[in-house]
């Protein structure tokens, strides 16, 4: 099981790391922070590994926040790998230090979030 997170998020939440490669260059960035959020849609990738690893930004999308906020977020399409499984596609960029991965990835897994022990893990 992994810890959650208390460093970043007061109430700690549950964090997980990916990978993220380029499809075209095969460019790879690695231990790319990730809150694990049930509650988003979409998964949003931190835009600096964008540059980094030279991904075509793409179309542009608004995007509503749960508090109702509207922002505006540009997309690129990538490999995203987690806990063994790569996921391919687009994904939306986020200006923080750390990405979201949303139920258009969390709905292919079998998830345990252990909030009284802070703890989770893939089934």
């Amino acid at each position: 099981m992994e810890n959650y997170d208390s460093a970043r998020f007061s109430p700690p939440a549950p964090l997980a790391t990916v990978t993220l490669r380029n499809s075209e260059n095969g460019l790879e960035e690695r231990d790319i922070p990730m809150l694990l959020n049930t509650g988003s849609d979409v998964t949003l990738v931190p835009q600096i590994y964008a540059k980094k690893l030279d991904l075509t930004v793409s179309r542009q999308f608004e995007l509503t926040s749960f508090d109702n906020k509207k922002s505006l977020s540009r997309t690129v399409n990538l490999h995203l790998i987690f806990e063994g499984k790569t996921f391919r596609g687009e994904y939306f960029l986020v200006e923080q230090n750390y990405g979201i991965i949303g139920r258009n990835i969390l709905n292919f897994l079998n998830l345990q979030f252990d909030g009284k022990n802070q703890l989770w893990r893939i089934l």
